[in-house]
């Protein structure tokens, strides 16, 4: 359950900040579903507006990683940080931009394969080896 009341259309429609951003989101997106996050974040339309801001900037441009990539970026971070929400939402949009069944077990295997290694690592302090510092 929320933890705020989410948002109708009715109520959207009444506050001009929010009905802008929700115009915006139906537009980039050439749907009229609006998800829940959007609904949950209009009650402070600041941050609505802000974050709205953001995933547009990074998730509806183009850019040299493809669409269904960043979906499945997000799919693996989302996973990461136990984000339920996310991981559905993205999925289905992965989903939606084309990825096939085969391509989401690949993408379960790399997450739980890293999340094992990740944990392997950290327990055990391994150092970085010299070869992959960053070097300018």
């Amino acid at each position: 359950m929320a933890t705020v009341r989410l948002m109708t259309d009715a109520e959207a429609d009444a506050i001009p900040a929010v009905k802008a951003v929700f115009d915006d989101i139906r537009e980039t997106r050439g749907t009229n579903f609006i998800n829940n996050i959007w609904r949950a974040l209009a009650r402070d339309p600041e941050t609505l507006k802000r974050t709205w801001s953001q995933v547009k900037s990074v998730m509806a441009v183009p850019g040299a990683l493809d669409p269904k990539t960043r979906e499945m970026i997000y799919i693996a971070v989302s996973a990461a940080n136990a984000c339920s929400y996310c991981v559905h939402s993205h999925t289905a949009a992965a989903r939606a931009k084309g990825m096939t069944d085969a391509e989401h077990g690949e993408l379960l295997q790399i997450i739980g394969l890293a999340s094992m290694t990740n944990a392997l690592v950290t327990s055990l302090q391994v150092p970085v080896d010299p070869e992959f510092e960053a070097t300018q």
